[in-house]
């Protein structure tokens, strides 16, 4: 309890503090929370368990329905969801569930959100897709948002805290996608290109396009995940993911987070870009050292590499800062930042921001896509990362993160035998780790039958990615549930 109230206490005077120096956040008192001084016991009985017997038409119509037509490369549960509301869905038999996967960490503002819905509906009777032959009015404001977000708040070498921007503050770009995966292609296409462009600078009269050039190689970490498309997921260095679909592309490195002696050899003269997530999230929520970084960053430098993180799960405040790696000093920070999931709360959007450095290497014809950037994806986007940014979400993100955190960590204690003692990631990207690994789909399983949905992450750890707005409330209701899970694997 005293870990709690120091936690929630502490982040209390942050956010004040933060407040005073225009940073996108608001202390707004409240009483320190309490937490219980012994696992609940709630939970133990199964309420959610799908019954063949008594499915509704429309539910066996639609099982049946997706099992003759759709591809079948998802193992999805025995039940349909039919709407929503916040943090909560219903399916089509009637029963409620608390999601904390939010569509696995997309729904930033929920369910059904009214001014999501507002502006998909506006934006919807005007302009619905141009392509990127013509501009549109909301594609140059979601960007300037976000440079301008990044340039306030910290991020791709802007330092954090910082109230206004010089004049002679360097520039960023952004080019819009339609996913993550994209993004990732996009930046992996951008750095490729810089590369060569490097190698084609050090003699004067050759030409990036030249057969010779060897700075084409692209560093990746183990435990990544990067998307599945070839090019990504030749990056993401994942077995089960990557082995159906060998070979993938060439001239690929693997090194291993937080690995410093590996470095040298991993990022060298040949290699035009390393890719790595500052706190993986499929792979385990698994957080990079801020020391680490920042020696990757010096080596990138050393040998002329584009560094990208890809922040498209631990990214736009899911971490309660706009980056993950808004907070950490500049000289660990990125050339790109990738990005998708909660930009648009669920519509699909994807973005690649990038300092101006390596920006320029791209002209007209470059890199292109049909879809991204159009004005109703940007429109919403733009709705969504407004709210997101404003002080006082920012505050609530900050002091139910801390709440959440302050219960987490009782549970190693209770369960020891079960549970590793470290509870891994921040802010609302947080992961228990289980000591064996076919437990995680365990309490999986068992909190969807409690009527909770959480999701694995890596071998050994369950995934906790709620809405950005959830509230005290539902996460008391989502640990409960985990408690008495926990307690029956125990």
């Amino acid at each position: 309890m005293k870990n709690l109230q120091s936690l929630y206490h502490r982040t209390c005077i942050i956010n004040s503090s933060r407040l005073k120096r225009g940073i996108a956040s608001e202390a707004v008192p409240r009483p320190i929370p309490s937490i219980p001084s012994a696992p609940s016991t709630k939970y133990k009985i199964a309420t959610h368990v799908p019954d063949a017997a008594q499915k509704s038409k429309i539910t066996q119509k639609t099982l049946s329905r997706a099992k003759e037509y759709i591809l079948p490369v998802y193992a999805r549960p025995d039940f349909v969801l039919s709407h929503g509301k916040g943090s909560y869905v219903w399916d089509t038999e009637g029963r409620k569930y608390l999601d904390l996967s939010a569509g696995i960490a997309v729904n930033a503002l929920g369910h059904a959100d009214e001014g999501v819905s507002k502006v998909l509906a506006e934006q919807s009777q005007k302009l619905l897709h141009t392509s990127n032959v013509y501009h549109n009015e909301w594609a140059p404001k979601l960007a300037e948002l976000l440079v301008k977000l990044t340039q306030k708040e910290g991020g791709l070498g802007y330092p954090a805290e910082k109230s206004s921007t010089d004049d002679d503050t360097p520039g960023a770009k952004v080019f819009f996608s339609n996913s993550g995966t994209e993004a990732n292609e996009g930046a992996l296409k951008i750095a490729r290109k810089v590369g060569k462009d490097r190698w084609a600078a050090k003699v004067p009269g050759r030409s990036w396009d030249s057969k010779d050039c060897t700075k084409t190689r692209i560093a990746c970490f183990e435990s990544s995940f990067h998307g599945r498309s070839m090019g990504a997921l030749s990056v993401t260095s994942t077995a089960k993911y990557q082995l159906p679909f060998a070979p993938l592309l060439p001239g690929i490195d693997v090194g291993k987070v937080n690995d410093f002696d590996g470095l040298s050899s991993l990022v060298g003269e040949d290699t035009c870009a390393v890719i790595v997530e500052p706190i993986q999230g499929e792979g385990g929520i698994n957080a990079a050292k801020t020391e680490w970084l920042i020696a990757l960053r010096k080596r990138c430098d050393e040998v002329g590499a584009v560094l990208i993180f890809d922040e498209i799960q631990c990214g736009l405040y899911r971490t309660g800062t706009l980056w993950a790696h808004s907070s950490l000093p500049v000289e660990s920070h990125p050339d790109i930042v990738t990005m998708a999931k909660p930009l648009a709360n669920g519509y699909p959007i994807g973005s690649v921001l990038l300092r101006d450095s390596v920006a320029s290497t791209m002209t007209a014809g470059t890199h292109g896509t049909t879809f991204g950037g159009s004005p109703i994806a940007c429109a919403v986007g733009y709705h969504v990362l407004s709210r997101l940014s404003e002080r006082r979400f920012v505050a609530q993100i900050a002091e139910t993160s801390a709440y959440l955190s302050g219960r987490l960590s009782q549970l190693p204690t209770w369960f020891p035998e079960i549970l590793q003692p470290t509870i891994r990631g921040r802010g609302l990207i947080m992961g228990l780790a289980f000591k064996d690994e076919k437990e995680p789909g365990r309490l999986v399983s068992l909190a969807r039958e409690r009527g909770v949905f959480v999701l694995t992450a890596g071998r050994d750890a369950v995934r906790l990615v709620p809405s950005l707005n959830v509230g005290k409330a539902e996460v008391d209701l989502a640990v409960d549930v985990i408690e008495s899970c926990l307690g029956e694997m125990q």
